[in-house]
């Protein structure tokens, strides 16, 4: 089934043979000028230059799969369309007039379409029990490409990524110091309790938080009473003190907690409980303070490990619930959790800081995610058995893009993977 996404790109990249080109009613058409692509509403080429018989036409091109689809889409009552001056199509089941009556030409461009495009085309879109579209085609791609390609995603996901930051930016009235500390609540929780964490540090003012950084046990109250885990009475001493202290801190600054069942332990390794990484986050701002005028001050790894080397408190390396007593083990953040933290707030934090920066360079940020070892997850363990093995974060980064945003979306005619599989063995009929 071809679809008319293919068709504009077989117009925009001229992947057709484009000499002797006749139109319907025995008119000789030379493409001087494809138009440029309209994504919006209108024709789908605007201020094309065609020579129809020789006579030079400036004006727009719409392409259908089928002609009569003019009329499907109602274009008969718009005088938009009254400009344009070619009509593409791959079956041309009916002519179509413009208002004066006069006929648009029409271009049949299934007539000239070259049979390897064609082939390449179905064997990317009818693949529909593999994973990925093009994954029976990928062992032939040139290494250049990829690396290439992989880059442009990356970027591609990190300007995603600056969306939500941008919006946190406004909420917050520019506060940097304030947008990181959400940022890595959210990435403390990882998967199952990133929501939660997020919501908790949106909970309160940063203004409140900030006034704890020399007192440890404040900042623990403060995020495990707003996290929901103090409602509940514990035969701990410890569980005791937080709780006296979360009370002071809720009724001198006006606090509401989020609900209690919404941070989880279920299915969570230990070392990954809330109750660790809540610990963890509190240490980190009562041993080093401003983080944010910290991190653009660093491009080293090595400097970025020390600075996020932090552990619990002292009651958590001997437990990980409050009740129940453990093995003594220090509890640090390890560095392929600093790498997550890396990945997912400092590097795009950073990115979107220094773009508001004239001489922004956006290198040194590409250089640090290089020297981040590849992610695990199931993603890239399947690109990996497909022969699209990553050395780095930034390669990791850019194939996540590249299945959630193309593959996943069928967008193989944006993906530069899937042009390059098209236009192989590209001669002309």
């Amino acid at each position: 089934m071809i679809r008319e996404n293919f068709l504009h790109y077989l117009w925009k990249y001229k992947l057709f043979a484009t000499l002797n080109l006749v139109s319907f009613s025995g008119k000789s058409i030379q493409i001087l000028h494809c138009g440029m692509h309209n994504f919006d509403a209108g024709p789908d080429f605007f201020n094309a230059k065609i020579k129809i018989d020789g006579q030079l036409w400036a004006g727009n091109v719409e392409i259908h799969i089928k002609a009569s689809d003019w009329y499907v889409h109602n274009h008969e009552n718009d005088l938009v369309y009254d400009s344009v001056i070619l009509h593409v199509v791959w079956d041309n089941d009916v002519s179509i007039f413009r208002k004066d009556n006069s006929i648009i030409e029409t271009l049949v461009l299934s007539d000239y379409v070259n049979t390897a495009v064609l082939q390449n085309y179905k064997r990317l879109f009818q693949a529909n029990s593999t994973w990925i579209n093009c994954e029976r085609q990928l062992s032939n791609l040139d290494s250049f490409l990829l690396d290439a390609w992989k880059e442009k995603l990356y970027i591609q996901r990190l300007e995603r990524k600056t969306i939500e930051i941008v919006a946190l930016l406004e909420q917050s009235n520019h506060n940097w110091e304030a947008v990181l500390f959400k940022l890595l609540a959210k990435n403390f929780g990882l998967k199952v309790n990133g929501t939660a964490f997020f919501t908790m540090a949106n909970s309160f003012d940063f203004s409140v938080f900030r006034k704890y950084w020399h007192k440890n046990m404040s900042l623990e109250a403060l995020l495990f009473g707003q996290a929901g885990l103090l409602f509940e009475n514990k035969e701990s001493v410890y569980f005791e003190t937080l709780q006296q202290e979360y009370t002071y801190l809720k009724y001198k600054h006006n606090l509401k907690p989020i609900s209690q069942t919404e941070v989880k332990f279920f299915r969570l390794r230990p070392n990954n409980f809330p109750t660790l990484r809540l610990s963890q986050l509190a240490n980190l701002y009562f041993t080093k303070h401003s983080i944010f005028s910290k991190i653009l001050e660093i491009n080293d790894l090595d400097l970025f490990y020390d600075l996020f080397s932090v552990e619990t408190s002292e009651f958590w390396k001997s437990h990980y619930s409050f009740e129940t007593v453990s093995k003594t083990v220090t509890k640090k953040l390890t560095k392929s959790f600093i790498n997550l933290l890396l990945i997912n707030t400092i590097i795009p934090l950073k990115f979107v800081y220094l773009r508001t920066k004239e001489s922004f360079n956006v290198e040194p940020l590409l250089a640090l995610i290089r020297e981040i070892p590849s992610e695990r997850n199931r993603i890239i363990t399947n690109f990996t058995q497909l022969g699209m093995p990553t050395k780095n974060a930034l390669e990791s980064q850019g194939l996540l893009e590249l299945k959630a945003e193309f593959c996943s979306k069928n967008r193989c005619l944006d993906c530069e993977i899937g042009t390059s599989l098209l236009q192989k063995s590209n001669t002309k009929p």
